[in-house]
């Protein structure tokens, strides 16, 4: 009779501790890629602005040699 209900108990204990990983599984968020998809945001949108300002530049350059001539 003790066997059975050790094993019992053993089997409950390892179906709680499962549960328990699981659960703590989906509540955890890695914050370095988080940290890492910002970093290459603000890559991305520094990039975005120098070639606008660059193409904006040529435009106006450009513009004021053609209206120059």
């Amino acid at each position: 009779m003790k066997k059975d209900d050790q094993e019992i108990t053993l089997l409950n204990s390892d179906i709680a501790s499962n549960n328990d990983l699981k659960k703590n599984n989906f509540k955890t968020t890695n914050v370095n890629i988080l940290l890492n998809r910002v970093r290459l945001d603000k890559k991305r949108t520094f990039k975005k602005r120098i070639v606008f300002t660059f193409f904006l530049a040529a435009l106006i350059s450009s513009l004021t040699v053609y209206f120059v001539i």
